[in-house]
């Protein structure tokens, strides 16, 4: 089959362009296209030299731009693989909602791998983000976000003790369960920046190491002004497009 789809017959012309962007176009096409199912396992750069009659150098150049765009992997010892696909999503900013939210709105399974969960002495960044007193604990969620059972985003929940006395009782959406008690976040103020994901988080995402991502700050306020929770979440850059609605002001 790789022989085949590598045959420079099938896809080299004299006056397509450089080597390596005609090679990459041919096996970008092949992996979009779902001809190279995820997971499968590229040959070695030699390979692909002798199957194409270009040189490695050129190989590695067309290679390349297929791992930035996040088509495939390259690990070590694993060598290049076709990269799982995830679902895209589009978010609004101008409608506060939950990821079970999103996701069900979208026709995706939303689920949840717990990462962490109790009560705890709060950070200095929790204390003041949630206006919390001297001696006050915090409650903190922390959860894998999967969608389709395709990991998308680490979330980090915290929130008051009166607001959640215990973490326990969460199970999937933490939104259901403020609302239940009254408490569920008219309003929020968030932060949007773009980092490179830690080790753990790359891990924890099932995406290259070094991959951007998208950091994520949200801090919630129910009806009165108070705030109820402050949330760290990391999603993964490839999975997530953001939208907001941008109106002029009437002069």
């Amino acid at each position: 089959m790789m022989q085949d789809i590598l045959h420079p017959d099938a896809w080299l012309v004299a006056h397509g362009g450089p080597r390596y962007q005609q090679l990459y176009r041919r096996l970008e096409t092949t992996i979009t296209s779902g001809a190279l199912a995820p997971g499968t396992s590229l040959p070695p750069e030699r390979e692909i030299a002798e199957m194409t009659g270009l040189s490695r150098v050129t190989v590695r150049k067309a290679i390349q731009p297929l791992v930035e765009a996040g088509l495939v992997t390259q690990r070590r010892g694993s060598g290049t693989v076709v990269a799982l696909r995830v679902p895209k999503v589009e978010q609004s900013l101008s409608i506060l909602t939950s990821f079970s939210e999103d996701m069900s709105r979208r026709g995706l399974n939303a689920s949840s791998q717990l990462l962490e969960r109790g009560i705890f002495d709060p950070s200095p960044e929790e204390m003041v983000a949630l206006g919390l007193s001297s001696g006050v604990q915090v409650a903190r969620i922390t959860r894998l976000r999967l969608a389709g059972g395709k990991p998308m985003a680490i979330e980090r929940a915290s929130l008051p003790t009166d607001i959640l006395p215990d973490p326990a009782l969460i199970s999937e959406s933490l939104y259901d369960a403020l609302e239940r008690d009254g408490n569920r976040p008219t309003r929020a103020l968030q932060r949007i920046s773009a980092i490179n994901l830690q080790t753990r988080d790359v891990e924890l995402l099932n995406i290259p190491k070094g991959s951007a991502g998208l950091n994520i700050e949200r801090t919630s306020y129910i009806k009165g002004g108070r705030v109820v929770e402050f949330t760290r979440s990391v999603y993964r850059g490839d999975a997530y497009d953001f939208v907001a609605e941008l109106r002029i002001d009437k002069l």
